[in-house]
């Protein structure tokens, strides 16, 4: 009938006006066409995974799971992605608390699993281990949320060390996966994670969440954006989630996470993270009240062109040490590690404070130092022992290109704070007269024994209800060390 119409109208028309429709008419069939281009450029990708299924009935477990990661030769094969974060200038956002601003961000896919219930239950019945796992996650929780924010991540992963570690970075697994995120010594290294005797990257949850990020950015690529393979090969490694896909191409199978033939660690790991993330949503349907953390930073980062010993810090900023050695969980000893990195993770409440002391100390008195002459029988192995540190760092410290030493030779030796406590005689100034006093260890005799056919210095700390390392440190001795009987100890506390 259409067609018919427009037969007619157009005999009826002049040829200005049919030239004049006829071009109309092409305007709008390109109109069309170039509406329909723009459409299918702009459909949303479909994300969600298709059809998954339940595994395994074992019992949920309390403790996180641990972190495989890369466990297997061979199975990290790209190079880490160079990647910095921002520098850490944070600025308020408009959410009540942290919480909201976390949950505004999830955006994990929907799967359909037993075991997401099962571990509703288990998490919602322990509102004490909930509370637990807030308290412990406050220093660290802003900071891990900014990053996974400014990577465009799911902010689910913000809850995933409380699956890894429960947000204790001095979490270590049987597999020696260490730290927030777990990683495993060759991973870590793998993504720039260093690790040696003054220092652990791992631990470091400024350096680690770095990492940790990067890495299962890299994996959600591997696997085409799908993030809850992802997620499985960080807690198994990517070769073997790999492996399983392969096994279900060749039988025809999926190859969805819930589809796939993993150990039942791996199995009920995203289900884990996907049950707590259900009960921070909401809380109040599982019959818990969360502890509000607060949206703004809890710490801020120092930083410095040089290694400084915490006690130093703590000293002149007159902050508590355990506040120090909280944020800074990487640095192993009493000092930063003096190749780097040199920063400190400080209170924000009291950077500028922190700042300003640090500016003021001198750059000579950043780590306080022995002399020591060497001795007829001494040689640096003997000498680190004796003072709790490296041949290496000893070696470093005086620029020794070998371990030979020769007698009177003056070593520099960097002295930790509690061995200076437990061995040098402190001068104390008194607030009435302004005169020097000395200590009232150093007015204390020692108490002296002699040791006995079967003594250990284990044996003796108990005996004597003092620590292990203040026997070492009273005596100058190493805990490897073994005791012959009739050999003279010193004991300052008794």
């Amino acid at each position: 009938m259409r067609n018919l119409d427009c037969t007619a109208m157009i005999k009826s028309m002049t040829n200005n006006t049919l030239l004049a429709l006829l071009i109309t008419g092409l305007f709008i069939i390109g109109g069309c066409a170039t509406t329909k281009e723009k459409n299918a450029e702009n459909s949303p990708e479909n994300r969600s995974l298709s059809s998954y299924f339940d595994y395994g009935d074992d019992e949920a477990s309390a403790s996180s799971r641990q972190n495989r990661q890369a466990s297997e030769p061979g199975e990290v094969r790209a190079a880490p992605k160079v990647y910095q974060p921002k520098p850490v200038t944070f600025t308020a956002e408009d959410y009540h608390d942290l919480w909201d601003r976390i949950r505004a961000g999830y955006d994990l896919p929907s799967i359909q699993s037993k075991h997401i219930a099962e571990y509703e239950r288990w998490y919602s019945s322990r509102p004490e281990y909930i509370e637990r796992l807030i308290k412990r996650s406050t220093p660290y929780l802003y900071y891990i949320t900014v990053q996974i924010e400014q990577r465009d991540m799911p902010m689910e992963i913000a809850l995933l060390p409380a699956i890894e570690s429960a947000y204790k970075p001095h979490a270590i697994s049987s597999a020696k996966a260490v730290g927030l995120w777990q990683f495993i010594p060759a991973t870590g290294r793998h993504y720039g994670l260093k690790q040696n005797w003054w220092y652990d990257g791992r631990k470091d949850v400024y350096a680690s969440t770095n990492a940790a990020l990067n890495y299962l950015e890299k994996l959600e690529a591997d696997f085409d954006g799908d993030w809850s393979l992802a997620l499985a090969s960080y807690n198994a490694g990517e070769g073997t989630v790999s492996r399983a896909i392969k096994a279900n191409k060749r039988a025809g199978k999926p190859t969805n996470y819930t589809s796939l033939k993993l150990r039942d660690e791996t199995k009920r790991y995203v289900p884990k993270l996907i049950a707590l993330s259900n009960i921070i949503k909401n809380p109040e349907k599982y019959g818990l009240k969360l502890a509000s953390v607060a949206n703004k930073p809890y710490f801020d980062v120092i930083r410095m062109n040089s290694q400084i010993e915490l006690g130093v810090v703590a000293d002149a900023a007159n902050i508590p040490m355990k506040e120090l050695e909280t944020l800074n969980p990487g640095f192993k000893r009493w000092a930063t590690d003096p190749a780097g990195p040199h920063r400190l993770l400080v209170a924000a409440s009291s950077a500028e404070m922190v700042a300003d002391a640090i500016a003021g100390i001198p750059q000579k008195d950043r780590v306080r130092w022995a002399h020591y002459k060497v001795r007829k029988g001494d040689t640096l192995g003997a000498i680190a022992r004796r003072h709790g540190i490296t041949v290496s760092s000893l070696k470093k410290t005086n620029n020794l290109k070998s371990s030979r030493i020769s007698i009177n030779q003056d070593l520099l030796i960097p002295l930790s704070r509690n061995y200076r406590k437990s061995n040098i005689p402190q001068q104390t100034v008194t607030a009435s007269t302004g005169k020097t006093a000395t200590s009232a260890k150093s007015k204390q005799k020692p108490k002296v024994i002699s040791v006995k056919n079967g003594d250990t210095l284990w044996s003796l700390s108990k005996r004597y209800k003092v620590t292990l390392n203040e026997l070492v440190k009273w005596n100058k001795i190493n805990t490897n060390d073994l005791l012959f009987s009739g050999q003279k100890l010193k004991i300052w506390r008794y």
